[in-house]
């Protein structure tokens, strides 16, 4: 199952594939699985320092498996157990994202659309190659993108959402850069070194100061003002005290490189 989720360790810094191109690398329910598993690995994997997700063949990914949903309406329930079971196991992915101890980069060309978009924006950065095109386009066929709203309203403006979830139209990588969708655009032909110098430089930083900080930036946006000023400041008391950052800030004063134990 996890063939459909490839794993290609180089250095510190892994890369997972999706590798369905056929189906334009769609969330079927094995896709979902594998992902999960993927996740589930890498989270565990302390020589990992950073992930990049990116999508094989013509795509990165188009959304959910509508072949697959539709059969699912042949259930004596009309598919109401079997759609409720998908949208959950698919918010149980994108949810992982943000929880991984390594930050991800999704590495997005061709098309995102509807729980592909979703995708995106679950990721913690995302490097796109210029033409790609991004949508939560269900509104099309008759099925508003509820689930894929949820990470796309947590990355861009409130209108642009809302225009994007109610009109079906897309946007090309450009607007996206621009309203937050993703970090950064490159030639097709530089996506993948593009997206690489921004690992590379991710994975430069000290480890364990990204991952308390990674956890520390979700969870202060679930609070109010004062209680994540709060919430952050025990965690930078907690980082001040290692012994990693007090090389590395002695480094800074004289000039030199940090000797880091990690």
């Amino acid at each position: 199952m996890t063939d459909l989720v490839q794993l290609e360790r180089r250095g510190v810094v892994a890369h997972l594939t999706m590798n369905a191109p056929g189906s334009l690398n769609a969330l079927s329910d094995a896709m979902l699985a594998a992902l999960k598993a993927r996740f589930t690995e890498l989270g565990t994997d302390g020589s990992v320092k950073v992930v990049v997700l990116k999508g094989a063949g013509k795509a990165f990914c188009a959304g959910h498996d509508l072949k697959e949903m539709q059969a699912g309406r042949q259930a004596p329930d009309k598919g109401r157990a079997y759609f409720a079971d998908l949208f959950f196991r698919c918010a149980e992915v994108m949810q992982m994202i943000p929880a991984l101890p390594q930050p991800v980069i999704a590495e997005v060309h061709g098309i995102a659309t509807a729980a592909g978009c979703q995708l995106v924006a679950s990721c913690d950065l995302a490097v796109a190659a210029e033409g790609t095109r991004f949508g939560v386009n269900g509104v099309n066929i008759g099925l508003f993108c509820s689930t894929p709203m949820v990470a796309l309203t947590r990355n861009v403006p409130r209108k642009v959402a809302f225009e994007m979830l109610t009109t079906g139209e897309f946007i090309d990588a450009s607007r996206a850069r621009e309203v937050g969708l993703v970090n950064r655009i490159a030639p097709h032909e530089a996506l993948a070194a593009e997206a690489g110098r921004l690992a590379e430089t991710l994975a430069a930083k000290l480890g364990a100061a990204v991952k308390i900080g990674k956890r520390a930036f979700y969870d202060q946006m679930t609070l109010d003002l004062a209680a994540a000023y709060e919430h952050t400041a025990a965690v930078m008391v907690e980082n001040m005290l290692w012994r990693d950052t007090e090389e590395g800030i002695s480094a800074f004063i004289e000039k030199r490189k940090p000797d880091w134990a990690v």
